[in-house]
């Protein structure tokens, strides 16, 4: 990394250090050293994390749209089907 230039932390990341900060298993001076955080911003994070908790029970979120495109499906289905028979029909002429 280039002297001066700021790291860009992911919030999973954040998360993370915040989590073992609420442990309180280590100090936030070890925590700084293991993660490379300075203290003040671990401990900004930790109460971020405390104060903003309950957001996380209380609305419902965007969830994951986990239903597949049916169209496509079927389209893919459709695609596999017709290269499918084109073999079939290669392999006879070929005697395969």
């Amino acid at each position: 990394m280039i002297k001066g230039q700021r790291r860009k932390l992911t919030g999973s990341y954040k998360g993370q250090v915040a989590v073992a900060a609420l442990k309180e298993r280590e100090t936030l001076a070890e925590l700084s050293k293991r993660f490379s955080v300075h203290p003040t911003v671990i401990s900004k994070w930790k109460q971020e994390l405390i104060e903003r908790s309950g957001e996380i029970f209380e609305t419902k979120g965007s969830k994951k749209d986990n239903t597949p495109d049916i169209e496509k499906l079927y389209a893919k289905i459709g695609q596999l089907e017709m290269e499918c028979d084109y073999l079939k029909k290669i392999s006879k002429m070929t005697g395969v």
